[in-house]
């Protein structure tokens, strides 16, 4: 019957058979420990500030984003190319950066909470949000390579990571915002639903 929570789980239980809520309640904590249920943690409604939405949980892949570009950029400019082994770092987190990053951001500035493509499990929309994080990153950053050719400073090894360190920044930055207005909404929306 799929209730919505253990209320509802512990009277429907209570329908069939007729024991005390306290046994009921020491038998589905049984169950979850066994695996044999899953009882999904009530949502947290999203702070009203954005600085206390930036502190909670919910942006930590905001945080992890930031420090890992920071890092990339950091690495690039201080590891030099001939420095074996460390240059693998260097490779490994320019990959990141390069194939990844850019089009991350964006995705999570166009469709902060769900890919609007309707999909029949929660894990499908993280795979289709990584192949479209892949694929917009690699339309990105041609397009920034194509942008730096006309500028005076050209393309070369200081100007493409800073302008990829500002562009991913700067989505990452609108993405967190737009996540955290949308949140709202949809929090005040459950909330009009609820009261009416």
């Amino acid at each position: 019957m799929r209730p919505e929570n253990v209320t509802q789980l512990i009277r429907l239980t209570q329908e069939k058979f007729p024991l005390p809520e306290k046994e009921i309640l020491t038998h589905i904590l049984r169950l979850q420990e066994k695996g044999k249920i899953q009882l999904k943690p009530h949502p947290t409604r999203p702070p009203e500030k954005l600085a206390t939405y930036l502190r909670s949980s919910q942006a930590y892949w905001y945080w992890i984003t930031t420090i890992l570009t920071l890092t990339t950029v950091l690495v690039i400019f201080v590891i030099p190319e001939n420095a074996f082994p460390l240059v693998y770092a260097r490779y490994i987190l320019g990959t990141i950066y390069v194939l990844w990053l850019p089009g991350y951001t964006f995705i999570k500035a166009l469709f902060p909470t769900k890919v609007p493509i309707q999909t029949s499990s929660e894990d499908l929309d993280k795979i289709e949000r990584a192949a479209l994080s892949i694929v917009m990153s690699l339309a990105l950053v041609p397009i920034v390579g194509l942008l730096l050719n006309y500028t005076p400073w050209g393309i070369r090894l200081t100007p493409i990571p800073i302008s990829l360190l500002a562009l991913t920044i700067s989505f990452a930055t609108a993405a967190i915002i737009r996540e955290h207005q949308t949140k709202r909404k949809q929090d005040q929306t459950t909330y009009n639903e609820i009261s009416t």
